[in-house]
C-alpha cells in the first residue's frame, strides 16, 4: 500500500512538473511576444508621431493648390472670352476694311 501511495505520489509530482515546464513555457512565449509587440508599438510611434501635423499641412497645402488652381480657371475663362471677343473684333475688321465683292450670277437668259 505505502509502495502504491509513492507511485501515484511521484507520477502525481511528474504531471505537475510537466503542467510547471509548460506554463513556464508559455510565460517565456508570452514575455517574448509582448516584447516584440512593445517594441513594434515603439517603432510605429516613432514613424507616426509627426504624422498629424504633416497631414494638416498638406490638407492646407491642397487647399491652397485648389484655390489657386480655381483662381487659374477663372482668368482662362477670362482670357478665352477676350480671345473670342477679339476673333470677332478682327473678322468684323476684316469685313470693313476689305468688304468682299458681291458676285453676279448669270441668268440662264443672259447667256
Amino acid at each position: 500500500m505505502v509502495t502504491t501511495v509513492l507511485i501515484l505520489n511521484v507520477l502525481i509530482a511528474a504531471i505537475c512538473w510537466y503542467i510547471t515546464w509548460h506554463v513556464w513555457s508559455l510565460r517565456r512565449t508570452l514575455a517574448n511576444v509582448a516584447d516584440a509587440l512593445l517594441s513594434a508599438e515603439q517603432s510605429t510611434h516613432d514613424v507616426l508621431h509627426g504624422a498629424p501635423e504633416a497631414i494638416i499641412t498638406a490638407q492646407k497645402g491642397s487647399y491652397q493648390l485648389r484655390q489657386s488652381y480655381e483662381r487659374l480657371n477663372q482668368q482662362v475663362a477670362r482670357l478665352q472670352q477676350i480671345l473670342s471677343l477679339l476673333a470677332v473684333g478682327q473678322l468684323a475688321w476684316r469685313r470693313l476694311r476689305y468688304p468682299s465683292p458681291r458676285r453676279r450670277t448669270r441668268s440662264p437668259r443672259n447667256r
